[in-house]
């Protein structure tokens, strides 16, 4: 188990096991979470604080992050933040024991995939981290036509979750790039934020959560995220992909 500012701690690797990540300061939590994670078949690293967790990202890949909110020195908001600000698309699954609304929509708008409140299930926890997986994954949905999607100079492939164009490939979040999937595959169709959620495998995520999402996604796709071309809001129905050149 780690205690705060030594190496991080991790299981023996075995086989192709999704690898996680933990922080959280509260080390009999972290204890827990490790063993039972473990034994959920994760290989499981821990890490005290937001400067082990930066070492163990430094050394090592991981699938998935289980990240605290509330921790001493570097908030568990401002490690996600600063995560995405420099490029990594780690999936994040953020634990706190503030569950109200705006709490939520701050862990989304900060770059988190999803948000549990504690106290919370274990099992529940093992099924998001699933889910959350299982929507990251580069394999391609049976129902999702093959073909990239058009989205002015770019492309954005589904089945590596990338936006191709002549600046280069930017590379999408699991989150942005399940989101945009849920939406090609329907292009040109009004969407509901509550067929959103349901597609993204998060039906009880809010409106509020689900035009947090879409506003991040606008901002790697859209020429003008404030005039989206291409993915618009539909007034007191929902939001429609309309691909083009």
């Amino acid at each position: 188990m780690s205690q705060p500012g030594s190496a991080p701690a991790a299981l023996p690797a075995a086989g192709a096991e999704p690898h996680l990540l933990v922080v959280d300061d509260d080390a009999r939590l972290r204890n827990l979470l490790q063993r039972f994670l473990a034994e959920q078949g994760f290989r499981v690293t821990a890490a005290a604080d937001a400067a082990v967790a930066r070492q163990a990202l430094q050394s090592m890949a991981f699938d998935l992050l289980v990240l605290d909110v509330m921790m001493p020195g570097e908030s568990g908001l401002e490690l996600t933040e600063r995560l995405r600000r420099e490029g990594h698309e780690v999936p994040i699954l953020m634990l706190t024991a503030a569950g109200a609304p705006d709490d939520r929509i701050a862990g989304f708008e900060h770059g988190a995939d999803d948000y549990l409140a504690k106290p919370f299930e274990p099992r529940e926890l093992a099924l998001r981290i699933r889910t959350i997986l299982k929507r990251a994954a580069p394999a391609l949905p049976a129902n999702l036509p093959l073909a990239p999607v058009q989205l002015g100079a770019h492309w954005f492939d589904p089945e590596r979750g990338e936006l191709r164009g002549q600046d280069g490939t930017q590379r999408l979040t699991g989150g942005e790039a399940a989101l945009l999937c849920a939406l090609a595959r329907r292009a040109g169709e009004v969407l509901t934020r509550e067929e959103i959620a349901a597609a993204l495998g998060t039906p009880e995520a809010g409106e509020r959560a689900i035009d947090v999402q879409v506003t991040r996604l606008r901002r790697k796709i859209e020429p003008d995220p404030r005039e989206p071309r291409f993915l618009q809001t539909v007034r007191h129905r929902g939001y429609v992909l309309r691909p083009g050149t």
